[in-house]
Formats: C-alpha cells, sequence, structure tokens
C-alpha cells in the first residue's frame, strides 16, 4: 500500500516532508520519503493524500471508558489508535471489545491503588499497608498490566514501595497528586504525574496548600472547588514554579496535564467564576512554562469532558495545548513520540519510521499551522489496515 502527495509529520518535531510517499506492507512502514526518494511498487494500492497531512496514530496517556463502550471505537475513528486507561478493571473493558467493530489498542493498568475513603470506589484497590499495595502490583503485573497509578491518598513511603516493586516488574508508575507533595512522590520513584493540579500542593503557600489537604482528606469532594481556588491563588512565574520545573527536567518525570477535565469557560448570560476563570487560566500558564522549561509533556483527553463533544475530548486538549503556548509541532509530538516514550512503546510506535507498525492518520489540512485540523479525519490505519476510510 502506498500513501502519496500527503504531508508527513512524522512525530519527532522535524521538517515535515511535503508531497511525500510512505509505503505500507505486513502491518509496517517499509519506506518514507519524498516522491522523487521512494518508488511505489506496480502492486501497490495507492491512497492520494494531496492537501492532506500523514501523521503517525494519536496515542492517549489518559483515558476512562466512563460506562460507554462505544467511546474506545469511537476515539479510534477520530485518530486516536492507542489509549491507556490508568486506573480501571481490566474486564471493564470486555464489552467494547465484544462489539465487533475495530478498537484502538489498549494500555491496561488494572484499578488505580488507594487508601480509604476512595474518591472512586468502583475504580480502585483500596490497600491498608505497603504489603497489600505491593501484593497488588504484582498482582497487577501478573494480570498484563502496562502501569501502574497510584492515587492521592498514598503518601510517599507507600508510593516509594509501590514504585520499587513496579519497576521490577519492567512497569512505569504514574501519579494523581492531590494530598501528596509532588516532588516528594517524585522523588519516591514515580515515572509520570497525571493533572496539572497534582502540582497545587507544591506551588501553593504552605499554609494555603495544608487547608486544601486536610479539607481533602476529611471529604474528596472538596478537591472540586479547592483546587481552583488553590490554583488561583499561585504565582506560575514565582521561584518555586521555577524550582519545580527544573526538578522536573533533572528527573525526566512525564506530565500528562488533562486540561480539558478542569477547563473552565466564560458564557455569556451567566456571571463568571473568578475563582475558576483565574484558577484555570494559571493550570494552562503553568502547562506553557512546564514545556518552555524543557519538562516532557504528554497529552491524555480524560475522555469525556465538560467542553468537547463525545468523542472529540482529545483533539480539544490539543487545542488547549495550544492555548497554554506549546507550538503546533510541539502538541503532535506530545501526542505521538513523546506518549510512546511514556509507554515505553517507542521502539514500534509514536513517529513515521522505516521498520514502525503502521498506525497512521490521515487528516485534511495542516495542524502544524492550525492545531484544529486534528479533527478533519479522513482515514485511520491501525496495524496496516484502514479502520476508517
Amino acid at each position: 500500500m502506498a500513501i502519496r502527495g500527503a504531508r508527513i509529520i512524522d512525530g519527532k518535531g522535524g521538517a515535515p516532508i511535503e508531497n511525500g510517499v510512505v509505503i505500507v506492507s505486513n502491518g509496517k512502514i517499509t519506506a518514507v520519503g519524498t516522491k522523487e526518494q521512494i518508488k511505489i511498487p506496480a502492486n501497490a494500492s495507492v491512497v492520494d493524500g494531496a492537501g492532506m497531512s500523514l501523521l503517525p496514530g494519536f496515542i492517549d496517556a489518559h483515558f476512562h471508558i466512563d460506562g460507554q463502550d462505544d467511546l474506545p471505537g469511537l476515539f479510534l475513528q477520530h485518530g486516536v489508535t492507542s489509549v491507556r486507561d490508568p486506573g480501571a478493571w481490566m474486564e471493564t473493558y470486555n464489552n467494547a471489545r465484544k462489539t465487533g467493530k475495530p478498537q484502538p489498542r489498549m494500555f491496561l493498568a488494572g484499578p488505580h491503588i488507594d487508601m480509604f475513603p476512595p474518591a472512586y470506589p468502583s475504580d480502585a484497590y483500596i490497600v491498608r499497608d505497603a504489603a497489600e499495595a505491593v501484593t497488588q502490583v504484582n498482582r497487577a503485573a501478573d494480570e498484563g498490566a502496562t502501569m501502574i497509578k497510584a492515587y492521592f491518598r498514598l503518601p510517599p513511603s507507600i508510593i516509594k514501595e509501590i514504585c520499587i516493586a513496579a519497576h521490577k516488574r519492567g512497569l512505569p508508575v504514574s501519579g494523581h497528586l492531590e494530598t501528596t507533595e509532588a516532588m516528594e512522590a517524585i522523588e519516591a520513584g514515580l515515572d509520570g504525574i497525571e493533572h496539572i493540579t497534582s502540582f497545587g500542593l507544591t506551588l501553593a503557600s504552605k499554609r494555603e496548600g495544608e487547608k486544601f489537604r486536610q479539607a481533602v482528606l476529611a471529604d474528596n469532594n472538596a478537591r472540586k472547588n479547592g483546587r481552583y481556588e488553590v490554583w488561583s491563588k499561585i504565582n506560575v512565574n514565582g521561584k518555586m514554579a521555577d524550582s519545580l520545573v527544573k526538578f522536573l527536567v533533572k528527573k525526566k518525570t512525564f506530565v500528562d496535564p488533562t486540561l480539558g477535565a478542569f477547563e473552565y469557560q466564560k458564557e455569556s448570560g451567566t456571571k463568571t467564576d473568578t475563582v475558576k476563570w483565574n484558577g484555570f487560566n494559571n493550570m494552562k500558564a503553568f502547562a506553557g512554562k512546564l514545556k518552555k522549561g524543557g519538562v516532557k509533556i504528554v497529552l491524555g483527553s480524560h475522555s469525556m469532558i465538560q467542553y468537547a463533544e463525545k468523542g472529540w475530548a482529545y483533539q480539544r486538549e490539543m487545542e488547549l495545548f495550544s492555548e497554554s503556548g506549546l507550538t503546533n509541532a510541539q502538541i503532535i509530538v506530545a501526542c505521538t513520540m513523546e506518549n510512546a516514550k511514556f509507554f515505553r512503546i517507542a521502539d514500534k510506535l509514536g513517529s513515521i519510521e522505516k521498520g514502525k507498525i503502521a498506525d497512521l492518520v490521515l487528516v485534511k489540512g495542516n495542524p502544524l499551522s492550525n492545531i484544529s485540523d486534528a479533527r478533519n479525519v479522513m482515514k485511520v490505519m491501525l496495524n496496516g489496515l484502514w479502520v476508517r476510510e
């Protein structure tokens, strides 16, 4: 199979190949280059990509099925060829698999590890000490987990034991932190951070941070408004923010902001909640600051969010990254190669290179010029086969 005439955006951040050619055979990419460089085999079926851009399949670092069995397949139709659910029982995806419709690659983790009282009991495995946490890590690994997620009630001492056990099994550990300070948790061994709000305790004044922490420890729901109150007062250009950026770069920590999960928009005819407005704008500003400072930013959609129609949360997150100050090229890398590194699959996926698995997305327009062109999905390839055409 040959795709010719498209703008090839390879996922590694370099200049695109205009009027390019990609050859796919037996599920793999076998050649990439300009039309002058690549000879199309005589027996190849040819797709005309003129006026379109060819990208690696989008990778979603933070997907939740949310009881919507059609959701993974819908994301695939919109160009998301790989999804990671960091916290759900693996059986949750059984019905989606049984639909008979094409599904994205599913990188599952089993339930997230938390302590009592859990915020999401149906998605959690509750532990009472480090020994129980380590047992669950090994059980999840035996069942095929691709990562482990530590949830926000876990203290650094238990996170450390989780990381030791997971790393022995070759699994990365990512954390959702709101009552545990991020730098302490990363020192304990975390490879990634889920949600920009996980940095609230680090960036807030100690007094404000402890007020928030105690409120959430007493009531999980306190974080819903409390996180905006904390972030509305954060100085994203202060010394602590600068120090945190340097720390994350040094530790090579992956950060998945999931901005769409916290988005707040002004609406005509309604009074603006200035706390939420200022808090969310600070979240975006800090996400941009992280990337500008050299932090490894990846993209996760959170699947079902307020300001995106069903199935389009991924593209909305791309747009929010743009609003945060990331370049379109940086956003595409976050969606593809950087996420592949986060998943530890960069040798197989994440870029358009000879030898890689042929997960590809063909979109009308040029997302390097307008990131919203990523919504114009024309064709999607998974394992070298068109699953949308």
